[in-house]
């Protein structure tokens, strides 16, 4: 009874929040796509400093160890991107002269400058969609392994703590996930496959649940570091990926509307974590 319960708790509260980020995302704040990338980055990093990092400082981990695991995860997720970029690239390079047939040399010596310079700019247009996608992706599930094991630890310990425990972790990954879907439907243009994507994370949190519920006491003492390198993902995507995108040159108009969003981000990780706190 007590499995079942938490494996409809966890797969509510980490498919739920998807669905719930998804709605808000492409339904009502669908207008919005561009200031969506904001909306994400200070989610992204108000979710990383203001929950999961001291969520883990708060535990028996030392300091050290918990710092040393944020600058591993740090390093780990960008050679991730690294890693993804260059076989990205590798796939490119092997997929570019199969159109059958010589083309005309003059033809190719008219268009060769064209070429080269489209080529440039779509090279470093696929390279900034992908960036960050695998470590969201990445980052999202380790998360939602650890949500799951916490949902699975409440649940053991009482059965109201445990949908509790539950609908605050959905609550708090909606607007965590609307950052997620913001990255991914950047990258890949398809909302469909962002909330697939985003989902099968989501889907994660079940299985952490399950592992928690059979292994909840010797996992314990793993969570902070589960919740370090969950936050390592988060604060890499934003810093890396988002912000960058968001350091043109633009309007005070636009700029203004920029750092706006960025804090429409924070404060929404803020409220819901407030919220969430009072229902404790």
């Amino acid at each position: 009874m007590t499995l079942l319960a938490i494996l409809v708790g966890t797969l509510v509260a980490g498919i739920g929040s998807v669905w719930v980020a998804a709605w808000l995302s492409f339904g009502i704040l669908s207008r919005y796509t561009q200031h969506m990338l904001s909306l994400a980055a200070g989610a992204l990093m108000a979710t990383s400093f203001l929950h999961l990092l001291p969520e883990a400082f708060e535990s028996e981990a030392g300091a050290h160890e918990l710092f040393l695991t944020l600058l591993l995860g740090l390093v780990f997720f960008f050679l991730l991107d690294k890693a993804e970029l260059w076989h990205h690239g590798h796939e490119h390079g092997h997929g570019g002269h199969h159109h059958g047939g010589d083309p005309d040399p003059a033809q190719a010596s008219s268009h060769d400058h064209k070429a080269h310079g489209h080529g440039h700019s779509h090279a470093h247009q696929a390279e900034d969609k992908l960036r960050g996608q695998w470590a969201v992706l990445a980052g999202d599930s380790v998360h939602c392994f650890g949500d799951g094991i916490l949902i699975a630890s409440a649940f053991i310990a009482d059965m109201r703590l445990g949908v509790i425990a539950a609908l605050a972790v959905l609550a708090h990954e909606v607007p965590h996930h609307m950052g997620d879907l913001a990255v991914l439907r950047h990258g890949s243009g398809s909302r469909k496959a962002a909330i697939i994507k985003v989902s099968m994370a989501g889907a994660i949190t079940a299985l952490g649940g399950a592992v928690g519920y059979v292994l909840v006491d010797a996992l314990h003492d793993w969570l902070p570091y589960f919740l370090v390198v969950a936050s390592s993902s988060f604060v890499y995507v934003a810093l890396a990926d988002l912000i960058p995108q968001l350091q043109k040159r633009l309007s005070a108009r636009e700029t203004a509307s920029q750092i706006l969003w960025l804090g429409v981000g924070i404060g929404m990780v803020v409220l819901v974590s407030a919220v969430a706190g009072h229902s404790h």
